[in-house]
């Protein structure tokens, strides 16, 4: 009994505990610009990554699409590794290799036991410096990526946001889709996937991250064995300057009545990733809420447009988003709903949205801070999540946020803030929309403009 007493013990952790026990990140720039970030904690396994600050926002019209067509070739071998002897050695390991690339990010990530650390550090390294892009592995991933491109068609949740990306930022790097046109991955050749790893991959625009079983001492010695040869950047050219994407009120309607749903999205310019305004805005969408259907509660939810969506039967789902970038963000919601409920929807979001502006209550800032808490002690499960966290924060902050500070800016939070922040970016505002599916119903652009603010008297 004392045993099992103990053991159950061992598991229970206060918030505060939690909090003060995490790991300290450490840093450490190499002389060519490269950082490399580690949190240590006891765990047989272990994450690293090379997260790398470029994406499809660094692309131009022609090669738009080279990093996604990049990230399809990055694990299909090297100069020193031919495809099959690359895939020999991870699996060797007991290894998992995964990456992503995104609209101002490319990652390239394993997950493995602690022990082969050295290892994984030795394969990122040739992964970034030496890819083999090979031309028959090019064209074996064209038609890869050709077909994803069909299949994506039928995603209308990305297919929505992709087009409110295009309107709200329209005639910008950031208005483009991350995986390309089909017209330029038919074209993109060898020579432009050179270039654009030449151009894009520099030392001061890559953090070396590590999450789990692993010494900071061992990751440094390693990374300065391997990544070495990454070029330098003088440190005007780290970091190209980007022209600001303006944002656009306007909207983008793709109208087709043998869909079943339709998939409506509407956002106004937020703040990008350093402003302090973020962490309002989040506890703002926590307010909000998220609902579908599946969700137990009914009626009861602690959001009052989930409420409203079960006893009117308003949509299927919705879901709040703040999109950030470096320089400016989106900040928004999105629902699916039957041809005939979009006005009804439509009309209790944004009336939503003017009672953040203009009614918010202290009881529901309580409620939406405890449910960000609880969000954040999650990023705590697992060294990949981690090893994402420390590398995305040294890429868009220039260090590891620690939890703790992340909480004292949510304690922060009170009903007056939000009411604030929400009427800075909300109020009065053009929105951009994105309507995709079934979408007769959904009003006309001015009419949505106007329920933008309230006339009280």
């Amino acid at each position: 009994a004392t045993l099992l007493a103990l053991a159950r013990n061992r598991g229970v952790v206060t918030y505060a505990q939690a909090l003060q026990n995490i790991p300290e990140t450490q840093v450490t720039a190499l002389d060519n610009g490269l950082r490399v970030a580690s949190e240590e904690s006891n765990q047989p396994t272990c994450t690293v990554g090379v997260w790398i600050g470029v994406g499809s926002r660094y692309e131009n019209e022609k090669n738009n699409g080279a990093g996604y067509f990049l990230e399809h070739l990055a694990f299909k071998g090297t100069k020193k590794r031919p495809g099959a002897a690359f895939e020999k050695e991870v699996e060797s390991m007991g290894a998992h290799l995964s990456g992503y690339t995104s609209r101002e990010q490319t990652a390239y990530y394993i997950k493995a036991l602690s022990k082969d650390m050295p290892k994984a550090v030795e394969l990122l390294a040739d992964v970034v410096q030496n890819c083999a892009l090979e031309e028959s592995q090019v064209e074996k991933e064209r038609g890869v990526i050709l077909q994803e491109l069909k299949e994506l068609d039928s995603n209308l949740t990305d297919v929505t946001f992709d087009y409110l990306h295009a309107t709200a930022f329209q005639g910008t790097a950031l208005g483009r889709t991350v995986e390309g046109t089909t017209e330029n991955i038919k074209r993109m050749t060898r020579a432009d996937l050179v270039s654009y790893v030449d151009t894009n991959f520099k030392a001061p625009r890559m953090v070396l991250a590590a999450a789990g079983g692993v010494s900071h001492k061992e990751l440094v010695d390693a990374a300065k064995q391997h990544f070495s040869g990454v070029p330098f950047a003088y440190k005007e050219d780290a970091v190209p300057v980007l022209p600001h994407c303006r944002f656009t009120g306007s909207e983008i309607r793709v109208r087709d009545d043998a869909l079943p749903h339709a998939h409506i999205a509407l956002a106004v310019e937020g703040p990008g990733w350093a402003d302090p305004d973020n962490v309002v805005l989040l506890v703002a969408n926590a307010i909000f809420g998220r609902y579908d259907r599946t969700f137990g509660g009914g009626k009861n939810q602690s959001s009052r447009l989930a409420t409203l969506a079960v006893e009117h039967n308003l949509c299927h789902s919705f879901q709040t988003f703040n999109t950030s970038y470096s320089d400016t963000g989106l900040f928004g919601f999105h629902f699916v709903s039957d041809p005939l409920s979009i006005d009804d929807m439509l009309h209790c979001a944004q009336g939503e949205w003017m009672r953040l502006c203009t009614s918010t209550t202290e009881s529901e800032v309580k409620r939406a801070k405890n449910i960000l808490r609880n969000a954040m002690v999650a990023q705590l499960d697992g060294t990949t999540p981690v090893c994402e966290n420390i590398g995305s924060h040294l890429l868009n902050y220039g260090r590891r946020i620690p939890l703790e500070e992340w909480d004292s800016r949510i304690s922060a939070v009170d009903a007056r803030m939000v009411r604030d922040v929400c009427s800075k970016y909300i109020y009065d505002k053009c929105p951009a929309i994105a309507a995709v599916g079934p979408i007769e119903q959904l009003l006309d652009y001015n009419r949505i403009r106007s329920a933008m603010y309230w006339i009280r008297f």
